[in-house]
């Protein structure tokens, strides 16, 4: 088969579905990489994919940008002709979907999280609403990454509940991020991997930060991840350079390879609104680190309380810093035992390989349903 991949950023496809792209190859699929360049195309390209540029505007709902969109996937099914496209992100889900089914090409969508779309009851919610419920109606297959997202667009009328199915997250390549023995911290370290919107819970990390330094607890605290700049959304870079003046935290940038930074802090939190199934947090369970995350949908998937971490209330700084006073209090015994745990729980429940299965039966069955032949 030849398959489209279509997702908002090169970057994505190549950190989070290079283990699928690998396992349809195996199978002799031909993969078409379709993502704006950001500099990721070339390692598609050593991936053995080809790849497609188009221009999207991630943010905003400008609609002639977004009647672009359409037409430029439009235009590259046309010539393509894949057999099959696989769709994430917003933006693909919808416009993508509607290309595809203009030239009768089936689609199987991943709704990776709600966004800060759903965050908010507006306008722009309101249209997102409608566009989600008109595309949906074309797809034969949509992926949610937790029951709660699904429950929210079954409950809403914005997809058949007969074409979901749930994924956990993007899968997580559990050979590649495994635990090593590294050397003893001296001072306890936190660390918070996302991007840098208010969406995120950045400023509850920090006003716990602010709480735990009051009662002169000493630790590390970690900043690692890109400062957007939409309006509204992010957090300005000026406002992140104050907390690092005032010593409260350390701004790590962005790495191409997490792998290091999560091995050498001691607990990965994220007091995120809502999620999908957050990446970093399955790579820190990967890797045996106790987790903190808020109890809200996307991140209570990744953390059974008391087990191997702690769920903290959403926007509420000080139980977020008493969680963070909790882990760090534990004694090493229970710390190791909560990172040992959480590696079990990646391994039994987030395996990329359960991810990968699913999409192979997805795509087994439209060829069964259109006549494509399946080479494996």
């Amino acid at each position: 088969m030849k398959i489209c991949i279509v997702v908002n950023s090169a970057w994505n496809i190549y950190n989070f579905r290079a283990g699928l792209i690998r396992s349809l190859q195996k199978s002799n699929h031909e993969i078409i990489t379709v993502a704006p360049d950001d500099g990721y195309v070339k390692h598609l390209q050593k991936l053995g994919c080809r790849h497609r540029n188009i221009q999207i505007e991630n943010k905003g709902n400008n609609p002639i940008k977004d009647f672009w969109l359409f037409l430029q996937l439009f235009y590259i099914y046309l010539v393509e002709k894949p057999h099959v496209v696989l769709h994430y992100t917003i933006k693909p889900n919808i416009y993508g979907t509607l290309a595809a089914a203009v030239l009768k090409i089936p689609s199987i969508n991943n709704v990776t999280g709600l966004g800060t779309t759903f965050l908010h009851d507006n306008l722009t919610a309101k249209i997102a609403h409608w566009l989600y419920r008109f595309a949906f109606r074309f797809a034969q297959v949509v992926f949610f990454q937790n029951p709660d997202d699904r429950q929210v667009f079954v409950e809403r009328r914005l997809v058949k509940p007969e074409i979901t199915d749930l994924l956990p997250g993007s899968g997580i390549d559990t050979n590649k991020f495994r635990p090593s023995q590294s050397p003893k911290n001296k001072v306890f370290t936190f660390l918070l991997i996302a991007r840098i919107l208010y969406d995120k819970g950045i400023l509850e990390y920090v006003e716990a930060i602010r709480i735990l330094r009051r009662k002169n607890i000493q630790a590390r605290f970690w900043l690692l991840g890109k400062i957007e700049t939409s309006a509204g959304l992010g957090i300005p870079p000026s406002e992140v350079a104050a907390w690092e003046a005032e010593g409260l935290l350390e701004y790590l940038g962005t790495a191409d390879n997490v792998i290091p930074i999560i091995r050498r802090a001691d607990c990965v939190l994220l007091p995120s609104y809502r999620e999908g199934t957050p990446r970093t947090l399955l790579e820190a369970a990967s890797l045996g680190k106790p987790i903190i995350a808020t109890n809200v949908p996307g991140c209570r998937e990744t953390v059974q309380h008391g087990f191997n971490g702690f769920l903290c209330k959403v926007k509420d700084p000080a139980d977020l810093a008493d969680k963070m006073e909790q882990i760090m209090k534990a004694d090493e015994v229970t710390r190791r035992k909560m990172g040992q745990n959480s590696r079990r729980l990646a391994v039994e429940r987030f395996d990329q390989r359960i991810v990968i299965r699913k999409y192979q039966q997805a795509l087994a069955s439209i060829a069964t349903t259109t006549g494509i032949e399946m080479i494996s």
